[in-house]
């Protein structure tokens, strides 16, 4: 059983990694190559952000497998024929329990360490393409817009650097435009920025109010460049790229170079555990459910039916619990309350599994469907 649970499960994470992949790579096909960066860049990015397109699956494919194959035990009537023998739902189910935890395992590596440190090396390679400003906007003889409201044109660059004969067209303030010209201009890096640094040349500003032209000769004037790459800054140093390791023994450190609460923190840490716990929930709740009745010609549409809405209320609760502990920094061991809902709830399930005769009491229209000839 537990072999049918690994392939389905490899299955389902093949299929559901590629549809969330391809929709990440297109959008990021779109932005990287048309702003004129190589294959080869595309393809580590999109290789970078696969550990979490795959953690984010991980669950997902871990109750997919485990429903699928315990339906196809099911109907093929094997769980019938086996648990006619003596087994228990309790013993029945350690397959399922040791699936949930090699899953677990895996999105541990994941969670703990993979994830981490492909975030931060995506986002120092996204800071490095944003700053090659000469390989993507500085291309002589041509207007070029690398933001909205921005011109930009450059006679000639020679080979030593400079760039001659600039203009530089700001509109993004409609009621006071500026027109920057220069003979020649150098770029130059400073405080992690871009800054264009324009030799004797004239500013003109255009106030809208009164139609008035006003000019400003300089002999040197620098702008930032950097802001029509990204408008927004690139923050290198963020909780989420933090190792486990540095959280649970350096948490102040960390918070001090991330800029982190104490509450994000928390999250970040505690969340990496109950992701590895709701790979095992998602197992154990997807088989038991299904033992749930007897065999039935119709199938067990109902008992999935059920596994669903048990795995929905189990989610909505961890995402009620997320704004308390961020808050509350002292609540973080209610994150682990959503696993232990779930590890109950597939207790209960298993009891119910081992009286079918109490299900059928409790439950009006599963007697009345029993006794006319089988479980719907």
């Amino acid at each position: 059983m537990l072999s049918q649970f690994m392939v389905l499960f490899g299955f389902f994470s093949l299929v559901l990694v590629s549809i969330f992949w391809i929709n990440k790579a297109v959008r990021m096909f779109d932005r990287l190559v048309g702003d004129g960066q190589p294959a080869w860049v595309f393809l580590e990015f999109t290789a970078l952000t696969l550990p979490g397109v795959i953690g984010m699956v991980l669950p997902i494919a871990a109750f997919a497998g485990a429903v699928y194959v315990t339906n196809r035990l099911s109907t093929e009537s094997e769980l019938t024929v086996v648990q006619a023998t003596g087994y228990s739902p309790l013993r029945l189910i350690k397959a399922a329990a040791v699936f949930g935890v090699i899953i677990a395992l895996i999105m541990s590596l994941l969670s703990h360490y993979l994830i981490p440190t492909s975030l931060s090396e995506l986002r120092q390679r996204e800071a490095e393409v944003r700053q090659s400003v000469s390989a993507r906007f500085l291309e002589e003889g041509e207007f070029l817009h690398p933001a909205p409201g921005i011109t930009f044109y450059i006679r000639d660059i020679s080979p030593e650097g400079e760039l001659r004969d600039v203009f530089l067209s700001d509109r993004r303030n409609t009621e006071s435009p500026v027109t920057y010209t220069s003979t020649l201009a150098y770029l130059v890096q400073e405080g992690g920025g871009t800054k264009l640094v324009m030799v004797k040349g004239l500013a003109q500003t255009l106030r809208a109010d009164g139609k008035r032209l006003f000019t400003t000769h300089f002999d040197d004037f620098s702008y930032d460049i950097s802001r029509l790459i990204a408008q927004n800054p690139t923050n290198l140093n963020k909780v989420e790229f933090a190792h486990t390791a540095d959280l649970i023994l350096r948490p102040e450190e960390v918070m001090e170079v991330t800029g982190a609460t104490e509450g994000q923190l928390q999250f970040t840490l505690h969340s990496r555990f109950t992701q590895a716990l709701m790979c095992i929930v998602a197992a154990l709740i997807g088989f038991a459910t299904l033992l749930l009745g007897s065999f039935s010609r119709f199938g067990v549409w109902w008992q999935i039916l059920i596994a669903f809405v048990l795995l929905v209320g189990i989610k909505l609760v961890e995402g009620s619990i997320t704004g308390v502990v961020i808050s509350q920094p002292g609540m973080w061991p209610l994150m682990y309350l959503p696993a232990g809902i779930g590890f109950l709830t597939t207790l209960i399930l298993l009891y119910f599994a081992a009286r079918p005769g109490l299900l059928r009491r409790l439950v009006p229209w599963r007697r009345r469907a029993s006794e006319g000839g089988g479980t719907p």
